[in-house]
């Protein structure tokens, strides 16, 4: 009897301990997290001063320190400023790996645009401030320190888990994503990959809204609008004149809307967000869901910029210049205009939309190309949407339903872009699940004082820790 006792006292006592090793793993992943994300902040990523390879040695330090053998970490890249991270926790091989990517690099911040050092890593508030915090150093840091408690707990995963941390997706010559796709695919080889750089978190203050899966994003091209003229002396003035012709041509662009276009990602958004709205927005969301979509409601839902943006190809000018003296006829006038193409549509139709809207032979317009470091031109090539894989929203819904009971999971395609696009026209689904939520009303992201909330950012730690066990752990 007493030896029955004491069995039974010792099972409760390790099932009493059990929570307790499972706090306390939390707490040290949530400090190591923390030390890791300001670490980052403090390392100055720009295009123009900074150094992308400080900051991927210095978290290639960290994995050494968490376990990671150095056969298991790769730092490098096509120059000394731009190296990217790539590291690999091993699993038993008996699925494919999942990529995880985030980039290293931010966008240009004055200091005397913020209220703060924007390369110092400030808690203020109930906020974590510093260039980066939303955009997306913060995602880096959660991710790097996961691998690390996931190495410290002895997991062993049925599959490898691969990280990339890389250059220029912000700007720059070298995107870091692209170059390893091309010198060293063997590296990051994925049965889908995992963008921390996409997938809103959506939050009103304190009320969470939905968690955005991002399974498609547009695809980015610059054109140029070109007119050239002979010129001439201004006191002797003729309708052919090379600004008139290119403000025509924007004219009529400006009153030109692609055609709708629905796929599988957008039809999900529509109908989920319909539920969450109501009057007439929830009515024409759902009939624009329908196949075919309802038109009065297209044409509604349209007038709002964001919806527009989701439901056709756009085309905006974005910069102009022209002439060369005050008092002289213009020889040139040109003008940028940037195109967000919808998934799947062939760039070059939109290319000869272009010179159709345009209507006038005396506007040439031509693709503004995209060099790689050696200065090859870049070819422009559709982006695919990546398929709803059940595996991944599947486990999306159950951790979602396990951290954030009742917020539901919405599939969203990206207006911009982002380095999702490599990995889709490699072949690799991409799917952008930002782990953490933002609000909706104040996005920061490029901006002057750019915040994350700091609990939401603990929160992003231990949500991205169980969606990547539950989506390798042994069946």
């Amino acid at each position: 009897m007493q030896r029955a006792m004491r069995w039974t006292l010792s099972i409760c006592l390790i099932a009493a301990c059990a929570p307790c090793g499972q706090t306390q793993a939390q707490e040290q992943t949530k400090q190591l997290a923390h030390d890791i994300f300001k670490q980052l902040v403090e390392i100055n990523t720009t295009d123009s001063v900074g150094n992308v390879t400080t900051a991927a040695e210095a978290l290639a330090q960290r994995l050494r320190d968490g376990g990671f053998a150095e056969g298991d970490l790769k730092v490098a890249g096509p120059n000394e400023r731009k190296k990217n991270l790539v590291a690999r926790f091993r699993g038993t091989g008996k699925r494919k790996p999942i990529l995880f990517i985030g980039h290293l690099d931010v966008v240009e911040a004055l200091r005397s645009d913020w209220t703060t050092d924007p390369f110092e890593f400030i808690e203020k508030d109930g906020y974590f401030y510093g260039r980066g915090t939303e955009d997306m150093k913060e995602a880096d840091a959660i991710l790097v320190a996961n691998f690390i408690r996931l190495k410290r707990e002895g997991y062993l995963p049925d599959r490898d888990l691969i990280l990339a941390l890389t250059a220029d997706e912000e700007g720059g010559s070298s995107n870091g994503v692209d170059w390893l796709l091309r010198e060293h695919r063997d590296w990051i080889d994925a049965e889908y990959c995992i963008n921390l750089d996409a997938g809103e978190f959506e939050k009103d203050k304190d009320k969470r809204l939905l968690a955005g899966i991002q399974a498609s994003e547009k695809v980015y091209v610059d054109f140029q609008f070109e007119s050239l003229n002979p010129g001439g002396h201004s006191s002797v003035p003729s309708p052919d004149n090379a600004i008139y012709h290119l403000a025509g041509a924007l004219s009529r662009l400006q009153s030109f809307s692609f055609p709708t276009k629905i796929n599988e990602i957008t039809r999900n958004y529509f109908e989920r967000n319909a539920a969450m709205t109501t009057g007439q927005i929830s009515a024409d969301m759902k009939a624009v869901a329908k196949q075919p979509p309802d038109p009065a409601a297209v044409q509604r839902l349209s007038a709002v910029p964001y919806y527009n943006s989701l439901l056709r190809t756009t085309c905006v000018a974005t910069m102009l210049s022209g002439g060369h003296a005050p008092n002289a006829l213009p020889q040139t006038a040109r003008a940028n205009v940037n195109c967000r193409i919808f998934p799947g549509e062939d760039p070059e139709e939109v290319h000869k939309t272009l010179e159709r809207v345009a209507n006038d032979p005396k506007v040439r317009i031509s693709v503004v190309p995209q060099l790689t470091p050696d200065g090859k031109v870049v070819p422009v090539v559709p982006v695919p949407p990546s398929p709803l894989l059940p595996e991944v929203t599947r486990a999306m819904e159950k951790v979602l339903k396990n951290v954030w009971p009742g917020v539901p999971l919405v599939a969203t395609m990206s207006t911009g872009a982002t380095d999702g696009r490599y990995t889709r026209i490699a072949g690799i689904p991409t799917y952008g699940i930002s782990c953490m939520f933002f609000d909706k009303n104040d996005n920061r992201a490029h901006g002057k004082d750019e915040r994350v909330g700091v609990q939401d950012f603990y929160d992003g730690v231990e949500f991205n820790y169980k969606l990547m066990k539950e989506l390798s752990s042994p069946r």
